[in-house]
């Protein structure tokens, strides 16, 4: 039986990051499978939330190359960008939801920027996403300053997935939320990944997010990617950073949890 070979989902290659004299990134280098849940971890100031928005073409690299989908996003024009965006979903770190905006019409947006879903096809997609990420239809008419920081991650991955996409950008997704509603999100995040096929890249420093999602660490230090390994391999890679971050007090805990009960990830 032949395995087939995916090419990369996201393929970064000699990224420089340059604000003035100030070098972020410096021939950095990252590729992100297909299935993989990529957790994206570096210092303050490591530049995890620039080059994230670089691979979706929010910002622009001083040189280098970022493809997504085989397509170079730098060179993409406005037809090929909107293109690679319905194959994408990005989750804001604070929801990035539309005050003005019913909880359901936050979610349609996406559907009714593509100018060719009828109305009622829009409201069953918007309810199923709603299903998807445990809210009734009973929300679907509030507004987002009625809604809790758990219900509002919730509307906004809704509105992320909207488009059935097969990638997934979470920033920070996990914080603010208590530990419990962090736990049931996480799950929530598995169930999707696993029932959409869905490629996951997320920057997050909760060290109990990492072990409990991502299959992949990137490490970004000295303006590079040290390392992407599997979270067992990361914690032993010989780096100050590294060890700081994993073998403190708090990353043995969450580490020992993670070994406890079998986490992170399976990679489809």
């Amino acid at each position: 039986m032949n395995t087939v070979i995916h090419p990369p989902v996201i393929e970064i290659e000699k990224l420089w990051t340059r604000f003035g004299d100030h070098v972020v990134h410096q021939d950095l280098d990252l590729s992100v499978n297909q299935g993989e849940i990529l957790a994206l971890i570096g210092g303050s100031g490591s530049g995890k939330t620039t080059l994230l928005r670089q691979v979706i073409g929010l910002e622009t690299p001083a040189s280098g190359s970022v493809r997504v989908f085989g397509q170079d996003v730098g060179h993409a024009n406005s037809e090929q960008m909107q293109a690679l965006r319905h194959r994408w979903g990005m989750l804001f770190q604070h929801g990035a939801l539309f005050s003005a905006l019913t909880v359901f019409d936050n979610v349609a947006l996406p559907m009714r920027e593509l100018r060719s879903l009828p109305e009622d096809l829009i409201r069953d997609a918007v309810l199923q996403k709603l299903h998807m990420v445990g809210l009734s239809p009973a929300n679907a008419q509030k507004m987002p300053a009625d809604l809790s920081g758990g219900m509002v991650k919730r509307v906004s991955l809704a509105r992320a997935i909207a488009l059935e996409p097969e990638l997934l950008f979470l920033d920070e997704p996990t914080a603010g939320l208590d530990p419990h509603l962090s736990d049931s999100f996480v799950e929530l995040i598995q169930s999707l990944h696993q029932a959409m096929r869905l490629t996951v890249v997320m920057v997050t420093h909760d060290l109990d997010t990492i072990f409990a999602l991502a299959t992949q660490i990137a490490v970004l230090a000295d303006r590079r990617v040290v390392v992407k390994d599997t979270p067992d391999k990361v914690v032993t890679f010989a780096h100050p950073f590294i060890e700081q971050y994993f073998l403190g007090d708090r990353g043995r805990r969450a580490l020992a949890g993670m070994r406890a009960t079998g986490g992170g990830s399976s990679s489809t």
